[in-house]
């Protein structure tokens, strides 16, 4: 799993090369915000990265991966597209889902244009037309996971998605880069003219205690049982370079046995994960603590963040 991962985060600095060699110099500069919206699991992150050529939002085959409106900056000659990546719509089951849902309805509103993203190997269901009713005419559909995907199923979602009456539909895999320019292009023609909202060099408006945080619970999801990645949270309580302090709540004593590992070897694994990320000579601290119940806990909810 982790193998596949790296493999991907390298294939995605490799196609956003490529696509910028692919791109020329106009005299009209365009920027706009482009929402990612869509069930969990579909690879609405992982898309992100693959067009903004860096890291910018964790990824994970687990549910509720995203809890955050995560801004991904990708500055072209002449063009600034700054994608929004939300939380999963779900049917929810917890205060916390509820929240998740809150936030990625609200990315909604006030973009230049809304991205549906959908899974090419899952049929479209029920939950993909509920969030279907909430898009505007304008939206584009992008099925995802092609790679993945056997030509009949490609197919099978286009024609499905296609009875949505959305402006364009676009084949592509986050993976791979396949049909990425195709879409990147789509989306530099159609935003409108507009300034410069973020300087050169600056990639996301996450702070770097938020994407700490982040990279530690991308490792838990990818270490830790099914039952576990919707009682994980995670935060910076401490950040004096080169020392870094990361809280990991859980929700009962049994989990907390579990992120802790045998000997410590689950914590161990993850901070040597993390801190390969990381600028060298960052020490990561991490502590678990349980917080009973917080997903359920609204207060809890918002201290946290979310």
């Amino acid at each position: 799993m982790e193998a596949d991962n790296n493999d991907s985060e390298q294939n995605q600095t490799k196609v956003h090369d490529s696509l910028l060699q692919e791109i020329g110099q106009t005299s009209i500069h365009r920027s706009g915000f482009i929402t990612m919206v869509g069930r969990p699991n579909v690879g609405k992150s992982s898309l992100i990265n693959t067009l903004c050529g860096e890291k910018i939002a964790i990824t994970s085959n687990k549910p509720q991966t995203t809890r955050h409106q995560i801004r991904g900056v990708l500055t072209l000659p002449n063009t600034q597209l700054i994608f929004v990546d939300t939380p999963g719509i779900h049917k929810p089951k917890t205060p916390l889902g509820e929240r998740l849902n809150q936030r990625a309805v609200e990315g909604i509103p006030g973009v230049d244009i809304v991205c549906m993203v959908v899974d090419a190997t899952s049929p479209f269901g029920k939950g993909d037309q509920f969030i279907a009713s909430k898009l505007p005419a304008t939206t584009i559909v992008v099925v995802n996971k092609c790679d993945k995907a056997k030509k009949n199923q490609i197919l099978q979602q286009l024609a499905d998605t296609s009875s949505l009456s959305f402006a364009e539909h676009f084949p592509v895999s986050a993976k791979t880069g396949e049909g990425v320019d195709t879409l990147l292009n789509y989306l530099r023609e159609n935003v409108p003219e507009g300034p410069k909202y973020y300087p050169d060099g600056q990639i996301t408006d996450m702070s770097d205690e938020h994407f700490v945080a982040e990279l530690v619970r991308e490792q838990l999801l990818r270490v830790t049982r099914e039952e576990l990645p919707h009682s994980i949270a995670t935060r910076v309580t401490e950040w004096e370079w080169p020392h870094v302090r990361v809280e990991i709540l859980v929700e009962r004593e049994s989990q907390k046995g579990i992120v802790i590992g045998h000997k410590g070897e689950v914590l161990k694994k993850v901070g040597i994960a993390v801190r390969q990320q990381l600028r060298e000579g960052t020490y990561i601290e991490l502590q678990v603590k349980v917080d009973k119940n917080w997903q359920h806990r609204p207060d809890r909810i918002e201290r946290l963040g979310y």
